[in-house]
């Protein structure tokens, strides 16, 4: 991994926002399902074709800072990459701090160059919160609304950006055309890589995907630090909530057992509040603290690892 560029070099997006603003323009927020009488299915290829056209159309216009951090995604995501990430830094042995010290320490990540919103990383955390809190989600949901981003901390630790963040897709096997911007994929190493070029790849089918080492991101770090202390369900939001190529568009689903199907519906859930509910009014943190700091006791402890 010498060739690997270093972290100074690697910051193509002005802000991490513009990587979920792509997404919100190539994943619309699911519209309400149509009255049954409206659900008549399309002729048999149109839908698909319709829709392959205008994820072309989203790529050809997306902003060039986005394209370029895709193809930095793109080309240094290695299965190896990935694995020397989690020997780095799943010991979670880099710091001891509350949840809440995390997200004031999180609050260091400070995107100057973004016009478009005065909303610290903290703010962002509790907009998400209390988005769910409002419609009577359930107190663990809320809290995993609350740490979900958590592990963007690794950028101050010296990570680029496309190390951090973006689409999550599996390695070790061959690359879906399902995957944002798929043409990148042909200067990744593992791509003259035999081994990792087979639909299954290094896998078998139905082997889970918590067997699937997915492209190393910060739905990863934060599901490792989070998994003693959250429900089921909010763990799989946490680690799956940017695999878009599968809870969006069903690809590497031949990975999936049936627990993880039934599990995608909570993931989509919370997809929603995660793209769809951010606006620019700022809550009020100090007035939010005491009820948050109540609900981060509940389940975690008052140190954590990271």
């Amino acid at each position: 991994m010498s060739s690997e560029p270093t972290p100074a070099a690697s910051q193509p997006l002005a802000s991490m926002d513009e990587w979920e603003d792509f997404l919100k323009t190539r994943y619309p927020e699911p519209a309400p399902a149509p009255a049954a009488e409206s659900r008549r299915p399309p002729p048999v290829g149109v839908a698909a074709d319709k829709r392959a056209e205008e994820f072309r159309q989203y790529e050809a216009d997306a902003r060039p800072t986005v394209r370029e951090f895709y193809r930095l995604n793109h080309t240094h995501q290695t299965y190896d990459f990935g694995q020397a990430k989690r020997k780095e830094y799943l010991g979670l042995n880099r710091m001891r701090m509350s949840v809440w010290e995390a997200m004031e320490y999180l609050n260091q990540l400070i995107d100057d160059s973004d016009p478009d919103t005065d909303l610290s990383q903290l703010q962002h955390l509790l907009q998400t919160a209390e988005a769910m809190r409002r419609d009577g989600q359930p107190r663990w949901m809320i809290l995993t609304g609350l740490v979900h981003d958590l592990g963007k901390i690794l950028c101050l630790w010296g990570e680029p950006q496309w190390a951090v963040v973006g689409d999550t897709f599996a390695t070790g096997c061959a690359f879906s055309s399902k995957n944002v911007f798929p043409g990148f994929f042909a200067a990744n190493p593992d791509a003259g890589n035999p081994r990792f070029q087979t639909p299954n790849g290094i896998y078998e089918e139905g082997c889970g995907l918590d067997r699937v080492a997915l492209s190393w991101g910060h739905d990863e770090y934060i599901y490792q630090v989070c998994k003693n202390y959250l429900p089921e369900e909010g763990l799989y939001m946490l680690r799956y909530h940017s695999f878009y190529p599968w809870h969006r568009e069903g690809a590497y689903d031949q990975f999936a057992t049936a627990k993880d199907r039934a599990m995608k519906s909570w993931v989509l859930k919370f997809n929603t509040y995660d793209l769809y509910t951010k606006s620019h009014e700022a809550p009020d943190v100090a007035k939010l603290r005491p009820y948050y700091e109540e609900l981060i006791r509940e389940y975690f402890p008052a140190q954590v690892r990271w």
